[in-house]
C-alpha cells in the first residue's frame, strides 16, 4: 500500500548502497525522494531514474552535510524544490578505519563532522519546519558498531554511538510536536564496504550470526520504511537493530 503518498522524504547519501535502498523503498511506498549527494551527481541521477522507471517520483539535490550552512542549504533547497519535508532519514557516513595508536586527528574529526555532526545539523535545520507543521519523522542510521564497538573503529563507533544519544534525546524534545525519532543499527550488510572484506573475516562474522548471513540493503530499507510510516505511530527513541541477530 502506498502508505506514504503526499510526503516528501529527503535521505541523505541517498546515491548507492544502503541510501540508495532506502530511496527506492521510501519511493515504493508513495513518498516524493529528495536523493542527497555530496559529489557523485551520477549515480544519484541513476537511483531517481530507476524510481521514475517504477513510477515514482525523486529528485537529486547536492549538498554536503558535515557543516551547518550546507545542512541548512540543502533542507531549504529540499524545501523549496521539493517540498514540505515530513521525512529525514540520515544515511550519509563515512569509515576512516584504524587502531587508535595511529588514528590520526583528521581521520577522528572528518567521521565525526560526517557521521554525527552531519545528522545534528539535518536535524536541527529540519525541526523547525516539522515543528511548525507538528509532525514528520526522522530515522539516524547508526550501527552495530555503535551498540557494541569494534577494533580500529573508535572513530565511527563513537559517531554512531552518538548517534544514538541524539536520537533519544530528540525523541524526548519533539514528541509533543508529533515529530518521532528513531534509530536504526544495521549489521553487517552487503554493500562495497563489506565486499571487500578477506574470507576468513566473513566467515568469523557468519559465525556469529544467527541467521547465518550478510544483510541485503533492502533489509534495512524495509526497516526505515515502516519507523516512518504510521504503522510505527507510537515508536519514537527506539534503536530498530537489523543484524541478523549478530548483536543477540
Amino acid at each position: 500500500m502506498p502508505e506514504l503518498d503526499g510526503r516528501v522524504a529527503l535521505v541523505t547519501g541517498g546515491s548507492r548502497g544502503i541510501g540508495a535502498a532506502i530511496c527506492e523503498e521510501l519511493a515504493a511506498g508513495g513518498a516524493t525522494v529528495a536523493v542527497n549527494y555530496a559529489r557523485n551527481r551520477d549515480m544519484a541521477e541513476q537511483v531517481c531514474a530507476r524510481i521514475r522507471d517504477a513510477g515514482g517520483a525523486a529528485q537529486a539535490v547536492a549538498g554536503d552535510i558535515s557543516t551547518a550552512d550546507g545542512a541548512s542549504s540543502l533542507v531549504g533547497e529540499v524545501e523549496e524544490q521539493v517540498g514540505p519535508i515530513a521525512i529525514l532519514v540520515n544515511n550519509a557516513g563515512i569509515t576512516r578505519d584504524d587502531l587508535i595508536m595511529r588514528l590520526s586527528d583528521e581521520a577522528w574529526r572528518e567521521v565525526i563532522d560526517t557521521n554525527l555532526g552531519g545528522a545534528f545539523f539535518t536535524c536541527r535545520a529540519v525541526a523547525r519546519p516539522m515543528m511548525k507543521r507538528r509532525g514528520g519523522a526522522i530515522v539516524n542510521m547508526s550501527s552495530i558498531v555503535g551498540l557494541h564497538g569494534n577494533a580500529g573503529q573508535t572513530n565511527y563507533a563513537a559517531s554512531k554511538a552518538g548517534l544514538i544519544g541524539l536520537t533519544k534525546s530528540l525523541a524526548k524534545e519533539l514528541g509533543s510536536r508529533g515529530i518521532r525519532v528513531n534509530a536504526v543499527a544495521p549489521g553487517y550488510i552487503s554493500t562495497e564496504l563489506t565486499d571487500v572484506l578477506p574470507e576468513q573475516a566473513r566467515e568469523a562474522i557468519l559465525s556469529q550470526t544467527p541467521l547465518g548471513r550478510l544483510g541485503e540493503p533492502a533489509d534495512v530499507a524495509r526497516a526505515v520504511r515502516f519507523l516512518v510510516s504510521d504503522a510505527a505511530a507510537f515508536i519514537t527513541g527506539d534503536v530498530l537493530a537489523v543484524d541478523g541477530g549478530l548483536g543477540t
